[in-house]
């Protein structure tokens, strides 16, 4: 990687530098990353693994993911609503996902509560795009040292303390960037990697909840 935060894969194209060219995220990163969602499950889901990312790293949790899939019924949200203490006890003898108990209760808890918010704002897409950051909360440029002097924004601030306030658990403003970055929220890709002009052409023609 040089100062400007790209590493060049074996195509000979430059990414960002995070994804260490190991194919899976790598994968991740081109396919994934910073492309504009609109669907409440993958949204629910994002957020919940990013709390289970808490304390690990992202890779982990994507090696994972499959099996967090199984464990949470997809991440439907009113089926993981559902769950009781048998599922809690179950998903803590599961290999297949990180078997933390706070993070698999706060799971079924933002279950109920997402259940909540999709009642008040129709879906939870609809309330997290109106959280989209404007143009002046962001960089002009966006750079490796401003990608990484940044965890948190003033807009993951903002809707951290609004989870929270709503009853959701581990829902840092860290945690909720992260979400922002990978869900479209925000374009992260730093200037010069090769998904970033696909990924602005995708936010430009994304219709917003």
């Amino acid at each position: 990687m040089t100062k400007t935060g790209l590493i060049t894969g074996e195509d000979g194209l430059e990414r960002c530098f995070w994804h260490g060219n190991l194919e899976e995220y790598r994968r991740y990163h081109d396919e994934e990353w910073g492309r504009p969602v609109a669907d409440d499950r993958r949204l629910f889901e994002k957020i919940c693994l990013e709390g289970f990312q808490s304390g690990l790293s992202w890779l982990t949790i994507l090696r994972k993911r499959e099996g967090f899939r199984a464990a949470f019924s997809g991440f439907d949200i009113d089926a993981v609503a559902a769950f009781g203490e048998a599922d809690v006890a179950r998903c803590l003898a599961d290999a297949g996902i990180v078997r933390h108990r706070g993070k698999i209760v706060s799971t079924i808890n933002n279950a109920r509560r997402a259940q909540e918010m999709r009642a008040e704002f129709g879906s939870l897409a609809r309330y997290f795009w109106r959280h989209e950051p404007v143009a002046a909360e962001r960089p002009a440029v966006l750079t490796y040292e401003s990608l990484v002097a940044n965890p948190t924004t003033a807009a993951s601030i903002r809707v951290s303390k609004d989870l929270k306030r709503r009853g959701w658990t581990f829902v840092g403003p860290t945690t909720v960037y992260a979400f922002m970055q990978a869900m479209g929220l925000v374009n992260d890709h730093i200037e010069g990697c090769v998904c970033r002009p696909e990924v602005e052409r995708l936010r430009g023609l994304f219709v917003r909840p």
